[in-house]
């Protein structure tokens, strides 16, 4: 192995590295020792703030293959022809989960694609289910905020996450699936992720369509139960990590298979649900899954903080060919994501290696905290001007907005749009067997006990009615677990 010389951050060789400088051998330290007062301040700061939401995560690089030709719905480079292969970086991560919680706590999982493609970076930014438990970015911070730590004791509150749940009954559909095993997958390799929100694709003609990104993992789906995501915890805090680690070291590198669904514009209008409601699921009967191409990790990043910590996925990271919808959580996203990344890691973060687009990027941004760049050298940092030769290219100008409305207001997110239970309701009918039937009644009564306080009666039977009118099996069954009981005539908490 190649020697290197130990030094400064400036660079300098440096020599007493084990022993500061001090008068005498059992004497005060010196000021001039600057080698300790740059550890120590460097030290000082090796923390940077934790990201508020998806704090904690697992990231691993690999490639993105097209299998299926689907340039009929977009012009994007990286889908260009079939076999075209492209470099990527994903992370996964818990939502609402510190930096030190367990990898199995009861959480959705995020789940954040980096394609570093010739038209610029594309995010991909969802999490491992296809809904989310608020429709309107205004709700954001104080839905996060029942997930957190409580204002006063400091620990996680039962009633604020149940209080907040049973106010908003659009979150329902998100609810049933966290409440289940899926809301603790086995690790990141055994869960499906999705592009959550509707998106849109253009194609070279102009044409445009809606689209859903579903990634199906080819390993095949693997959840915990709540008592072996529990025990879990105790074992192995750090268990997903660990798994996604030693999995790519031994070569078993995990796939997921790209799928889109596609609406027209006609078929908007018909949908009997809004379409870019993100609490809201669109039929695969009636919009089937079709194949794009396979995503594979094969590379852990060499070091942790570098990659992982450090890299910043925006919804607002779009390419030519990809679009926007008028999903309000999106459009909120679009704004709140970058501006996270500039507090947290500096308004310079797409410099950061992780986060660089590796080809060319020209704009007339300047300065700021941690430019590590050329800055643009000598060239102008303002446009027009009379001596540069950058160009605009007309190819890539992107097609007119058709908006709704002309009129300006604020509108309840609900009208037209109040139906909370009918997917839900499906969800658990259809999509679980038995045993996932009884583990979602089980984990969802465990969570609920733990509701306390004089609004205890009232929150309780506010959700109570969510689940009734999602499937009366499951609302009677939960009533059972938390020993309420229920007037069979109106299926209302009697409060007796």
């Amino acid at each position: 192995m190649e020697q290197k010389k130990l030094t400064t951050a400036g660079g300098r060789p440096y020599v007493e590295f084990e022993n500061s400088m001090s008068a005498g051998n059992r004497g005060p330290l010196l000021l001039q020792d600057y080698f300790l007062h740059e550890d120590l301040a460097h030290f000082n700061r090796e923390r940077i703030p934790e990201r508020v939401v998806h704090a904690k995560g697992t990231g691993a690089f690999g490639t993105f293959t097209v299998t299926h030709d689907i340039s009929r719905y977009t012009k994007a480079k990286i889908f260009a022809e079939v076999g075209k292969q492209t470099n990527m970086f994903a992370r996964f991560s818990l939502v609402a989960g510190e930096r030190g919680s367990a990898d199995t706590e009861r959480d959705p999982r995020g789940f954040a694609l980096k394609f570093y493609t010739e038209g610029g970076n594309w995010d991909l930014v969802g999490n491992n289910t296809p809904v989310f438990f608020i429709k309107d970015a205004k709700k954001f911070s104080h839905f996060i905020h029942t997930q957190k730590r409580d204002p006063k004791t400091n620990c996680k509150n039962p009633t604020a996450i149940w209080d907040f749940w049973s106010l908003n009954p659009e979150s329902l559909h998100q609810v049933m699936i966290l409440m289940s095993d899926r809301g603790t997958p086995f690790s990141y390799r055994h869960m499906n992720g999705f592009g959550s929100h509707t998106f849109s694709m253009i194609n070279k003609a102009g044409e445009q369509v809606w689209v859903k990104f579903h990634f199906k993992t080819l390993q095949g789906i693997k959840n915990f139960t709540g008592k072996e995501a529990n025990d879990m915890r105790g074992t192995d805090p750090d268990h997903v990590q660990r798994d996604m680690v030693e999995a790519i070291g031994s070569g078993a590198f995990p796939k997921w298979a790209m799928q889109i669904q596609v609406m027209t514009h006609e078929q908007v209008k018909d949908y009997r649900f809004n379409p870019f409601d993100v609490t809201k699921v669109w039929s695969h009967k009636a919009f089937p899954l079709i194949d794009v191409g396979i995503m594979e990790l094969n590379k852990i990043p060499e070091n942790y903080f570098r990659d992982v910590e450090q890299s910043a996925f925006a919804p607002a990271n779009i390419v030519d060919g990809i679009g926007f919808s008028p999903d309000k959580m999106l459009q909120g996203r679009i704004l709140s994501y970058p501006d996270a990344h500039r507090y947290r890691l500096g308004v310079n973060y797409e410099q950061i290696p992780v986060n660089k687009c590796p080809y060319d990027v020209t704009n007339y941004q300047r300065d700021g905290f941690m430019q590590i760049g050329d800055n643009g050298n000598a060239a102008p940092n303002y446009r027009p001007n009379s001596f540069d030769n950058v160009v605009t290219d007309e190819q890539y100008k992107e097609p007119i907005v058709i908006l709704d409305s002309n009129i300006g207001g604020w509108f309840d997110r609900n009208e037209n749009d109040d139906d909370h239970f009918t997917q839900p309701g499906d969800l658990y009918r259809n999509a679980l067997n038995d045993q996932d039937r009884k583990n979602l009644v089980t984990n969802i009564v465990e969570s609920m006990s733990g509701i306390t306080g004089e609004k205890r009666n009232e929150i309780i039977n506010r959700q109570l009615c969510h689940f009734f009118r999602a499937d009366q099996q499951l609302g009677t069954d939960i009533a059972a677990g938390l020993r309420v009981k229920i007037d069979e005539k109106t299926l209302a908490p009697t409060n007796k």
